[in-house]
């Protein structure tokens, strides 16, 4: 059963297998394989094309935001601090995994070593449920605007601001941790071979030939105290920003209020709808070829990075006029 790109994340409901005596173990073996998409190989040159223009689109637009706020001063706020943080959070998400996808779709090259796989492991987990906290925290910004507006500069000052974004690092990077360690310390006996483009924990997990019910138990617990946890938060966070916008005494209020949580919420749905999207299939189309939902896997890996700063190139007021002044004064 191949994996979800939530699996992939946080490695639940995984089936366990112990060792076969009739096998050699080897523990911690020189390299894995990497197939790309099985049964794909001949369309690998073609399905390159649109995944490099979605990488590139998603490097170059998240360098742009990060130059824009640098150079401006007055885009030196809570909002595009955070904003900041989850484009560095993107680059490094999709850099994890797309510059290795690209060495196999044109130069053939499959091996990845055992200490690469769990670092490329370490590094998707990681910062792809860094994405999720970013957005959380992001929510806790428009709640203190809307909710708060007279209190929003006290509350979230750049000390503040700082400490959130720390205490995603640090928990994204913590809990993330145990995935490595836990996978090391297993005999592998089946083969060294993995059918997808990266080493997701599922992935590298399912070919250890030991019980590998705690990286289960691990696994769910990961995905409450990460996902869930952040879910939760932003649900609480825009139903009190709802509740506040109801409350405003004009339509023209409550619309402009709300115009300004538009992006935050775009960024949303362009994180959590593909993902549950992919779970979905995954739950209930049986009859999908493996080779689609690894494909739905590349475009859930690119699709934030590459959505993100668009949505906030087009819907932020400011990081649009300061684009606009930037091209015009440059091709003046």
């Amino acid at each position: 059963m191949q994996e979800t790109p939530l699996c992939l994340r946080v490695g639940y409901f995984l089936p366990y297998s112990m060792s076969n005596s009739n096998t050699t173990d080897f523990t911690n073996p020189s390299a894995f394989i990497l197939l790309g998409i099985p049964g794909l190989e001949a369309a690998h040159i073609w399905i390159s094309i649109p995944i490099c223009v979605m990488y590139t689109i998603a490097v170059l637009g998240n360098f742009t935001i990060l130059f824009i706020v640098k150079r401006d001063p007055s885009l030196q706020g809570p909002m595009f601090y955070f904003l900041c943080m989850l484009a560095v959070t993107d680059f490094v998400m999709s850099t994890s995994t797309v510059p290795k996808m690209l060495s196999i779709f044109w130069f053939n090259s499959r091996e990845i070593s055992f200490s690469a796989c769990l670092t490329q492991m370490y590094f998707v987990h990681s910062f792809s449920t860094m994405e999720s906290g970013m957005l959380g925290a992001m929510a806790f910004d428009r709640y203190v605007a809307i909710c708060h507006p007279l209190r929003y500069s006290t509350t979230l000052t750049n000390s503040a601001v700082a400490k959130i974004g720390l205490a995603v690092v640090l928990r994204s990077g913590i809990l993330t941790l145990p995935y490595p360690f836990l996978v090391r310390r297993y005999p592998y006996c089946r083969t060294n071979i993995i059918p997808h483009f990266y080493c997701g924990h599922v992935a590298v997990v399912k070919l250890a030939c030991a019980d590998i019910r705690i990286n289960s138990y691990y696994g769910l617990f990961y995905l409450f105290s990460v996902i869930g946890v952040d879910v939760f938060f932003i649900a609480v966070s825009y139903t009190l920003i709802l509740w506040a916008i109801f409350r405003l005494p004009t339509k023209d209020a409550r619309l402009k209020t709300f115009g300004t949580c538009i992006s935050h919420l775009c960024a949303i749905s362009a994180l959590y709808i593909p993902d549950l999207f992919s779970s979905l299939m995954q739950r209930f189309g049986d009859n999908v070829p493996l080779h689609f939902l690894i494909l739905i896997t590349s475009v859930y890996q690119l699709m934030p990075p590459m959505i993100h700063p668009i949505i906030y190139g087009m819907r932020t007021k400011q990081i649009r006029d300061r684009l606009h002044r930037l091209f015009t004064h440059k091709y003046a």
